[in-house]
């Protein structure tokens, strides 16, 4: 879905497995996070894509248009565009997102609120051939 819409951003930063950044983190096109944030995760102007692996833990809001979630997140997530949330997903916090993808095995503790009610599906089930 994510392809027919618009081109991924590259991955431009990372915060490495065993690093721990304390502060606020923005930044410009993609982000991969391994290792520990606490503190907010947001794209410039909303615009851009994080990777949370299965390792990584970010405790404040992240914020972008494609959000991708493997590992831990304790604050709110806002996703402009598409939220993943991948088997190993493990949020404590609201979401909103325009569109959301959620594999079995993620766990959400929070609200899910879907950015713009409409005629399109908000939630797509990835265990669906639909998709």
């Amino acid at each position: 879905m994510w392809s027919s819409r618009k081109k991924t951003p590259p991955i431009r930063n990372l915060v490495g497995e065993g690093a721990v950044l304390h502060g606020d983190l923005r930044f410009v096109d993609g982000v991969r996070i391994d290792g520990e944030v606490h503190g907010d995760v947001v794209a410039a102007q909303g615009r851009g894509l994080v990777v949370i692996s299965e390792k990584a833990r970010v405790h404040g809001e992240v914020k972008a248009s494609h959000v991708i979630i493997n590992g831990e997140v304790k604050g709110p997530v806002h996703a402009s565009e598409l939220l993943e949330l991948q088997p190993k997903a493990r949020v404590v916090g609201g979401l909103r997102y325009e569109l959301l993808e959620m594999h079995p095995g993620a766990i959400v503790d929070g609200e899910l609120r879907p950015l713009k009610t409409g005629d399109k599906p908000a939630l797509v089930l990835a265990a669906s051939n639909d998709a």
